[in-house]
């Protein structure tokens, strides 16, 4: 209709135009102008006609649009509807998910408290179980040590004993080894002396033997030949005499050499002895050395001993003073647990065990005092032992 209106204009223009160029101008200006105007008239015609078709697809694109928004809108509500659904049943799985958590937390709970409690009971059970059987392997370990101190004790005695017994006998050897000395050197100079004065008897003899001999011939030279062969007589045997006497100093010097070879056996003997009781009591001190260094290594072993029980007697009690600090800490937890029993009687057939095993278990009886007084008694052992041994050195 639009293009009908512009065609009935465009020749009523035409129409006036006509007039008028008739009227006023020339027949080619006429035309020119028809020309340009049928031209015009064209290009309008082609302007309206893409215009049409511009309006019909934006027509057509409205309708899309209005459809598209409609599906759309379709589309929204029916999504809308979905995510409404299944977040609704999300909302009812977690809540149903949240309920079961909750009754498995409290069961997982329950479970734990009874586990930890049972364990508990056990470790205290176990702790008194150590501690006794520590307390047994501590006295077992210090009578073995008393007894070992004790044996020691009788085996210093013995050998102080032993020690003093020998060092008077070795006095008496050399009391015995002096008088035995002094009885031989005695016995030499009394025979020295007794051979000097027969031996100034023998000389005395000899000149008096000689001064006779000597008169008998100064007066038998007036007598006969008698009186010449009785003084031949009597000197020769005043010259036997003298031939005796002279063989008597040589017996003499002979009994002195072995009387000096006795001396000498008899010093090697002492020699001898003196040596042996050196290594005895070279032995001895040895054996006095080691019993010392034995036992100042009791002694060190005993203190390390009560340094070791002392220790594990104060790990013990703060052992125990944590477990009934960690006791009164779990009563809140049984208090939450009787609460929640009480809103869910559901669980209250469950609830009985926790109750009966949340209570705490009797207390270990104390370590008996009798065992602390050891180490005093083997110290003082020690010290009775070391008196002996200091008095021997």
């Amino acid at each position: 209709m639009s293009s009908m209106q512009c065609d009935s204009a465009s020749e009523s223009d035409a129409s006036s135009v006509d007039g008028s160029v008739s009227a006023g101008m020339g027949m080619e200006s006429l035309r020119r102008r028809i020309d340009s105007l049928l031209q015009e008239k064209r290009v309008l015609r082609m302007e309206v006609e893409t215009l049409k078709l511009r309006v019909k697809a934006l027509q057509q694109e409205n309708l899309e649009l209005r459809r598209n928004s409609v599906s759309i809108q379709a589309k929204a509500e029916q999504e809308e509807e979905y995510i409404t659904n299944t977040m609704l049943k999300k909302i009812q799985n977690l809540q149903k998910e949240k309920e079961r958590l909750a009754q498995s937390y409290e069961q997982e709970e329950e479970h734990l408290t009874n586990d930890l409690t049972r364990r508990l009971f056990r470790l205290k059970q176990e702790k008194v179980d150590l501690e006794m059987e520590l307390e047994r392997e501590q006295e077992a370990q210090v009578n073995k040590l008393l007894k070992r101190i004790e044996k020691l004790e009788n085996d210093v005695c013995a050998k102080q004993a032993s020690l003093d017994q020998l060092r008077q006998e070795k006095v008496s050897l050399e009391n015995a080894l002096e008088q035995e000395q002094e009885s031989l050197v005695n016995r030499l100079w009394k025979r020295m002396e007794k051979l000097e004065a027969e031996k100034k008897s023998l000389q005395r003899r000899l000149e008096g033997s000689l001064a006779a001999a000597a008169v008998a011939a100064a007066t038998s030279s007036g007598e006969g030949p008698e009186t010449s062969r009785r003084s031949r007589q009597s000197s020769s045997t005043s010259d036997m005499q003298v031939e005796c006497s002279l063989t008597d100093p040589e017996a003499m010097a002979s009994h002195i050499n072995q009387l000096k070879s006795d001396l000498e056996n008899l010093r090697q003997q002492l020699d001898q002895s003196q040596a042996e009781h050196q290594l005895k009591m070279s032995k001895l001190e040895q054996e006095e050395r080691c019993l010392v260094q034995e036992n100042t290594r009791l002694k060190r072993r005993l203190q390390t001993e009560s340094d070791k029980r002392d220790r594990l007697t104060r790990n013990l009690s703060e052992s125990d003073a944590g477990s009934d600090m960690e006791l009164p800490a779990t009563e809140p937890q049984a208090q939450q647990h009787r609460c929640r029993e009480c809103r869910q009687p559901i669980t209250a057939g469950a609830a009985a065990a926790p109750q009966g095993a949340m209570a705490p278990p009797p207390p270990p009886p104390p370590p008996p005092p009798s065992s602390t007084n050891h180490p005093s008694t083997s110290s003082s052992s020690a010290a009775t032992t070391a008196a002996p041994l200091q008095q021997a050195q």
